[in-house]
C-alpha cells in the first residue's frame, strides 16, 4: 500500500490495527500452545507498561542511558542465579533465544581463532538442537555437525565425541531440546568439551526459567547448567517462561573472558569507536524495561506458582494423549513441551488434526520428522486442558471421517514473509 496523504486520526489508526488483529489466535484465553507465553492479565498490564516506559531508549549506548545500564546488570544476574552462575560469570540481554544462540556460535568461532588458529571451524551437535545453531553456522562460516539423537531423542555424547577433531570449536546440548522437550546428558557433553579444551553451550532458553522451580516442586532435574563442569556458555528467554514482554533473552557465559569473544568493537571509519555486545546496533529499552519489571513483579514465589500451573497442565495434557488410542506420545517432557503424533498403523493424519484444532481456535505447532504436533504449555493453560482435549477428539473425529480428502501439509516453526 501506498503511505496515505493525509493520516488517520489517533482513533482510526489504533481501530485499523484491533481490525487486524481480528483473526489471531486468542492466545490470552490460552488457545496458543506456541509462540506465546502468559503468566497473567496483570503481567501483562505491567509489561505493557514498563515496556512503554522505555521504548525510545537506546541501550547502544548506555552512557547515555544508565538505567539500562542497571536493568541489563540486574537482570542478567538473577538469570544468572538461575543458571548457578558462578563468581566471576557475566552475559548480556539479547533480543531472543535465536540471537543469544548465534552470538554463542559468533563467540566459539573467535574463541578458536585467537587461542588455537583455527580457520576451518566446525560445531558438533545433535539433531534435535535448535535451528538457530544452523543459522549460526551459515551467517559465520562456521561447519555443522549434526549427530543422530538416541531412540530416546536425547543427544548421543559417545557419537558427539567421535565427530569432535582439531577444528571443533564448540559442543551443543539442550535443556531442553526443543522438539521432543527432554534434557540433553549434559554432563556428558560438557566432559568432552573439557577434556578437549573447546567451547560447550547449553541451550537452555525453553527451560534455563523454569527448571529450577521444577526442580524446587519436587520434579527430577538432571544436571543442566553452570554447576556441570565444562559448560562455558549458555542461552535463556525470558519472554518465555519468564513471561516478559518479546524480544527479551540473556546470554551468559563462565567468565568474562569468555563473553568478550562475542562482542564486537572496530574504529575504521570516520564516526569514532563503535562497540557492540551482540548482533544488533540500535537496542530498544523496551523490552529491556519489560523484563526488568516483570521479574521484580513476580519474584521468586511468582516464578515458583507460575511454574507449578505450568508443569499440572503438562502432565494433565500428557495423561490424556496417553489415554487417547489413536494418538502415541513422543517422550515423557522433561519440562512443558509436550509433542504427540499418530499411533503407529492408526493411519491418522496429525496435521490435518492440527488443522481441524485451529478451526476451533487453537493453534498448535506441526513438526517433523516424525510427523508431529507440538504444544509449548504454559500457565496459562492450566484449567484449559479438558476444553482442548474435548475439541482434540472432535477434530481427530472430523478427521477421520474425512479421510479421502487430500493430506494436510506440515506447517513451520516460523516464515520468511
Amino acid at each position: 500500500m501506498a503511505l496515505r496523504t493525509t493520516g488517520l486520526s489517533h482513533d482510526e489508526t489504533l481501530q485499523a490495527l484491533d481490525d487486524l488483529k481480528a483473526h489471531d489466535v486468542r492466545w490470552r484465553e490460552g488457545r496458543a500452545f506456541t509462540l506465546t507465553y502468559h503468566g497473567g492479565d496483570d503481567v501483562v498490564a505491567l509489561a505493557e507498561q514498563a515496556y512503554q516506559r522505555f521504548s525510545t531508549e537506546n541501550a547502544l549506548n548506555t552512557e547515555a542511558f544508565p538505567s539500562l545500564r542497571t536493568i541489563q546488570a540486574e537482570v542478567v544476574d538473577i538469570a544468572l542465579g538461575w543458571l548457578d552462575g558462578p563468581p566471576g560469570s557475566a552475559g548480556f540481554m539479547t533480543s531472543g533465544g535465536t540471537e543469544s544462540i548465534l552470538l554463542a556460535v559468533k563467540g566459539s568461532r573467535e574463541r578458536g581463532r585467537k587461542e588455537r588458529n583455527i580457520t576451518t571451524p566446525n560445531i558438533v551437535l545433535p539433531t534435535s538442537a535448535h535451528a538457530a545453531f544452523e543459522k549460526g553456522c551459515y551467517y559465520f562460516g562456521v561447519e555443522s555437525r549434526r549427530i543422530s539423537v538416541r531412540d530416546d531423542w536425547r543427544a548421543d555424547p559417545d557419537a558427539m565425541a567421535d565427530a569432535v577433531d582439531d577444528n571443533t570449536v564448540l559442543i551443543v546440548g539442550s535443556a531442553p531440546q526443543y522438539p521432543q522437550g527432554v534434557i540433553d546428558p549434559i554432563e556428558a557433553i560438557a566432559a568432552i568439551a573439557l577434556d578437549r579444551g573447546i567451547s560447550c553451550h547449553v541451550d537452555a532458553c525453553m527451560g534455563g526459567v523454569i527448571l529450577p522451580y521444577l526442580a524446587r516442586l519436587g520434579h527430577a532435574v538432571p544436571p543442566w547448567n553452570f554447576a556441570v563442569d565444562g559448560v562455558t556458555s549458555m542461552s535463556v528467554d525470558l519472554h518465555k517462561f519468564g513471561y516478559t514482554a518479546k524480544g527479551a533473552s540473556v546470554i551468559a557465559y563462565r567468565t568474562k573472558q569468555l563473553r568478550a569473544y562475542q562482542t564486537y568493537v572496530t574504529d575504521n571509519w570516520l564516526g569514532g569507536v563503535y562497540g557492540s555486545s551482540g548482533i544488533l546496533g540500535t537496542k530498544s529499552g523496551g523490552s529491556m524495561g519489560a523484563a526488568w519489571a516483570v521479574m521484580n513483579y513476580l519474584g521468586d514465589e511468582g516464578y515458583l506458582r507460575l511454574a507449578a500451573s505450568a508443569r499440572r497442565a503438562a502432565e494433565e495434557l500428557v495423561a490424556g494423549v496417553q489415554a487417547r488410542k489413536m494418538l502415541s506420545l513422543r517422550a515423557l517432557p522433561d519440562t512443558c513441551l509436550v509433542t504427540f503424533g499418530a499411533a503407529e498403523d492408526s493411519g491418522l493424519d496429525v496435521f490435518a488434526v492440527a488443522d481441524a484444532l485451529w478451526r476451533r481456535g487453537w493453534f498448535v505447532d506441526k513438526q517433523g520428522p516424525p510427523a508431529s504436533l507440538h504444544l509449548t504449555v504454559n500457565a496459562v493453560h492450566d484449567g484449559k486442558i479438558p476444553a482442548f482435549l474435548a475439541d482434540l477428539d472432535a477434530s481427530i473425529a472430523e478427521v477421520i471421517a474425512s479421510a479421502a480428502a487430500d493430506p494436510a501439509t506440515m506447517g513451520s516453526y516460523g516464515t520468511v514473509e
